[in-house]
C-alpha cells in the first residue's frame, strides 16, 4: 500500500501542476466525459423511440413527452456546457443548470445530462462562496420536489424524494469535504513556508552574531598584541645603542608576543575553516583564557614599559567560564587603550572584586605618561567590552578620574542564573 499510495500521490500532483497551467483542459475533459456517458445514451435511444415505447415502459415505469431531436440537443447543450466555467463562475453555472433543469421538467422531458446539476452544486461546495450554499441547497430542493410530484403516478413520493435528496446531500458533502481538506493543506503549506523563513531569519541572526564575536576577539587579540609589539619595538630601537641587553629582551618578549596572538588567532579562526570536503580541519585548540591568564597578561604589559598593579578580591577560581573570558577581554582592552593613550610609564591599578552575585572590575591609570593621547574618545573598543558586559547584565563605565587618570570600571551579575543566561 505504501507504493501504491506514494504513485497515486505523484499521479495527483503532475495532474494539479497540469490543471494549473492549463486549467480549461481539466473542464472540458469533464464536459466530455459528461456528454459521453449521459447524453449520448439519450441520443441514441431517441433514435429507436418509434418502436420501443414498451422497452421505454419497461425501463422508467412511466412515460415522458418525446421531444424532437433538436430540442434534446438544446437542452443537453445547456445542461452540460455551463460546466465549462463551474470552478471559475460556480454560482452562474449552477444558476443556468437550474433554470434549463426546470424548463426541462415543464416539458415533461427527462433526460440523464439531469446530472449536471449535481456537478453544479459539488463544484459550487467546492469553489463557490459559502454564504450562497444556502440559497442553492433551497433551489435544488425545489427542484427535486418538482421531480418527485412528475413521476409520482410511478414511483412514491417518498421514495424519490429520499433518493433524490441523499444524491444532493452526497454532493454537498463530497464538496465540502474535498474544501476542508484543500484549506487544511494550504494552511500547512504557508505554515511550513513561515517556519522556513523563521529558520532562515534565526540562522541570519546566529550568523551576525557569530560574526559580532569573532570580531570582537579578533579586535582585543589583535589590537592588545599590536600595540604591546609597537610599543616593545619602540622601546628596543632606542635601547639597542645604549643598553644592547634591554634591546634583546625588547625583541624576545616581541617574539613571545607575536606567537601568543599567532596562537588566539589559530584557535579564533580554526573553527571557522572548513575544509575543501566539508569536514572541518584538525586544529590545536586550547582553553579561552580567564582570571588564571590575568597576570600573564600583565607580565607583557610590564614587559612594554607599564607598571601593573594587579590584586583580586573573592573567590574567582569558581566563576563561570564566559564571565572569565568576559573579565579577561576587558582587562586587555583596558590595558591595552593605557598602552596606546596614556604611553610607557604609566601606573595601572587593576582589581578583581567577587562576591555573591556580582563582580567588580576596575582598571585605574595615573596617565602620567608624557604624550598621553585622547583617550576619552569612545571607539569599538568600549563598544565591544559593554557588549560583552551586556551578556551577562552588566555595565561597564568609563571616564577621566576626579584627580587625574583614567578609570574603567565594569560590573557583572555572577549569580547562577545570570552566568547560565
Amino acid at each position: 500500500m505504501g507504493p501504491l499510495a506514494a504513485r497515486f500521490a505523484r499521479a495527483g500532483q503532475r495532474l494539479r501542476q497540469a490543471d494549473r497551467a492549463h486549467p480549461w483542459v481539466l473542464d472540458t475533459a469533464v464536459v466530455v466525459v459528461v456528454y459521453l456517458v449521459f447524453c449520448l445514451p439519450d441520443l441514441l435511444h431517441h433514435g429507436g423511440a418509434g418502436d420501443g415505447d414498451g422497452d421505454e415502459q419497461h425501463r422508467f415505469q412511466f412515460s415522458f413527452t418525446q421531444l424532437p431531436l433538436a430540442a434534446v440537443l438544446l437542452l443537453q447543450a445547456g445542461l452540460v456546457l455551463p460546466l465549462l466555467w463551474r470552478r471559475r463562475r460556480p454560482m452562474a453555472a449552477f444558476v443556468a443548470i437550474g433554470v434549463v433543469f426546470v424548463l426541462q421538467w415543464s416539458l415533461d422531458a427527462a433526460l440523464r445530462a439531469d446530472v449536471a446539476l449535481f456537478v453544479a452544486l459539488y463544484s459550487l461546495a467546492l469553489h463557490g462562496r459559502l454564504r450562497l450554499l444556502p440559497w442553492a441547497c433551497g433551489g435544488m430542493a425545489a427542484g427535486m420536489v418538482l421531480v418527485a410530484v412528475r413521476i409520482s403516478p410511478a414511483v412514491s413520493v417518498w421514495d424519490t424524494l429520499f433518493f433524490l435528496l441523499s444524491t444532493v446531500i452526497a454532493a454537498l458533502a463530497v464538496g465540502l469535504m474535498v474544501r476542508t481538506r484543500r484549506a487544511q493543506l494550504a494552511g500547512l503549506r504557508e505554515r511550513a513556508a513561515r517556519l522556513e523563513t523563521e529558520r532562515d531569519q534565526r540562522i541570519r541572526l546566529a550568523t551576525a552574531t557569530e560574526r559580532a564575536r569573532v570580531a570582537r576577539e579578533m579586535h582585543d587579540i589583535v589590537g592588545h598584541n599590536l600595540s604591546v609589539i609597537i610599543t616593545l619595538a619602540d622601546a628596543g630601537m632606542y635601547a639597542a645603542e645604549t643598553a644592547p641587553a634591554r634591546g634583546k629582551e625588547a625583541l624576545r618578549l616581541i617574539g613571545d608576543t607575536g606567537r601568543t596572538a599567532l596562537s588566539e588567532l589559530r584557535r579564533v579562526l580554526g573553527v571557522l575553516r572548513e575544509a575543501s570536503d566539508g569536514a572541518r580541519q584538525v586544529v590545536e585548540l586550547s582553553p579561552q583564557p580567564g582570571l588564571a591568564d590575568v597576570e600573564a597578561l600583565c607580565d607583557s604589559v610590564r614587559g612594554a614599559g607599564l607598571e601593573v598593579v594587579y590584586r583580586t578580591v573573592g573567590e574567582t577560581g569558581t566563576l563561570d567560564r564566559g564571565v572569565q573570558l568576559t573579565v579577561y577581554r576587558i582587562v586587555q582592552e583596558a590595558l591595552t587603550n593605557t598602552l596606546k593613550h596614556a604611553g610607557t610609564g604609566t601606573r595601572v591599578a587593576l582589581s578583581v572584586i567577587v562576591d555573591d552575585e556580582r563582580l567588580v572590575l576596575r582598571i585605574r591609570d595615573n596617565g602620567q605618561a608624557e604624550n598621553p593621547g585622547p583617550g576619552n574618545e569612545e571607539g569599538h573598543g568600549l563598544v565591544g567590552m559593554r557588549e560583552r558586559a551586556a551578556l551577562y547584565g552588566g555595565t561597564v563605565d568609563a571616564g577621566p578620574a576626579s584627580d587625574g587618570g583614567w578609570v574603567v570600571e565594569a560590573t557583572l551579575d555572577v549569580a547562577p542564573q545570570g552566568g547560565a543566561a
